[in-house]
């Protein structure tokens, strides 16, 4: 089965210009949309990642059934357990996911900013899951 990643990395490419341009225009309005772009396709990413990550895992499972009943934060574990990822990587994984759910509820600044402490790791880390769900379709 092939997995087509190209949709997230147009947003990885996305997440990337926008986190640079918001580095670039602190204090003025430009700040504020590019923060707003930012925290977009961090969530974007987010669940990009923990769906094609599903589909590469079912290679794993005895049925398509069981890799359905995955929750976001069983599959980063289980990515780590079948060494697809490290457990380190896989901790951050959860972290993004808690920082989301956490701050969820408050689309305001202390959401975005806790955002945007996340993501130059976020970043790599997305880079090298598209990798590794790509190398999938390439074996």
């Amino acid at each position: 089965m092939t997995i087509n990643v190209d949709y997230m990395k147009r947003c990885i490419q996305t997440l990337e210009g926008a986190f640079e341009q918001l580095q670039q225009n602190q204090g003025d309005i430009a700040y504020d949309i590019y923060r707003a772009a930012c925290v977009k396709e961090f969530e974007i990413i987010l669940e990009q990642s923990g769906k094609l990550m599903k589909k590469r895992l079912s290679e794993f499972f005895a049925s398509n059934r069981a890799v359905d009943k995955l929750t976001f934060k069983d599959i980063f574990r289980n990515a780590a357990k079948y060494t697809l990822i490290n457990i380190d990587t896989s901790e951050r994984w959860l972290e993004y996911r808690d920082n989301r759910n956490s701050t969820a509820h408050d689309y305001g600044e202390q959401f975005a900013e806790s955002t945007l402490k996340l993501l130059p790791s976020f970043i790599a880390d997305t880079k090298a899951l598209a990798k590794i769900i790509e190398n999938y379709n390439n074996d």
